[in-house]
């Protein structure tokens, strides 16, 4: 999907902080590193691109959302009345996004493979669950729980019952095989290495392994970017300002 130009200040990404996953304590500790990153975005007039899993579980009814995540609603909603752009690309965890981001919030919803051009670079930007070659028996489930038929059934169950099989889902999701990182990367990094002979792009940018890291591909200009992860205390953002993207640490 191609999205508009966008030409006015920086550009953030971050990808897989799992909000819901982890200790309280923790929890505390992403949402304030995620205050400061809102506070740096609202600063520069910038937008920001949250490339998946940003919440572990997601699913809205139809009066419902699920309870947990107001401070991470209040703070996207205070982002978005600054006049920042913000895009929320859905993962294999938040992978129903539904109307309430759109709808309440004005956050953009996204998903799949997206693009955009920003100040004359070219931005291919996905979360990574199912692209490259494998993993079958995730991309039936992809397709299964995204079917609307399916998210029809679902969303008529009592929201208790909902919740609590989202959260069973969100563990099937993580465990329904043992994770080779090396592996994932490849195979994100093979992706991002595939586009190059089908079309030109400055940077391929995602998350989902938790391999925070980037690479020059063979075409000698474009790069992959993963953002890495949230849960390990890392904090990473991707921030693209003054012509070049970087890896930052909150």
């Amino acid at each position: 999907m191609q999205m508009p130009l966008c030409d006015m200040g920086a550009t953030f990404f971050i990808s897989d902080t799992h909000f819901g996953l982890q200790s309280q304590e923790d929890e505390d500790l992403k949402l304030e590193k995620l205050e400061t990153l809102f506070a740096i975005i609202k600063a520069e007039g910038g937008s920001l691109y949250m490339l998946g899993d940003i919440l572990d579980y997601w699913m809205e009814f139809h009066h419902v959302i699920p309870k947990g995540f107001t401070r991470f609603i209040c703070l996207l909603s205070d982002l978005v009345r600054s006049h920042a752009d913000v895009y929320y690309l859905a993962g294999n965890h938040d992978f129903f996004l539904g109307r309430f981001f759109d709808e309440e919030l004005g956050v953009k919803t996204l998903y799949g493979v997206n693009s955009f051009t920003r100040d004359g670079k070219q931005f291919i930007v996905a979360h990574g669950d199912g692209l490259g070659e494998g993993d079958i028996g995730y991309k039936l489930f992809a397709r299964f729980v995204r079917n609307r038929y399916f998210l029809g059934l679902f969303t008529g169950f009592h929201a208790d019952l909902g919740v609590a099989l989202m959260r069973k889902s969100s563990r099937f999701s993580r465990h329904h095989k043992q994770v080779n990182y090396t592996m994932e990367k490849d195979r994100l990094l093979n992706f991002a290495q595939s586009l190059v002979t089908k079309q030109e792009f400055d940077y391929f940018v995602c998350g989902h392994n938790h391999v925070r890291g980037e690479y020059l591909l063979s075409n000698g200009s474009s790069r992959y970017i993963n953002l890495g992860s949230w849960i390990d205390g890392i904090n990473s953002y991707g921030v693209f300002r003054d012509g070049a993207l970087s890896l930052q640490e909150l």
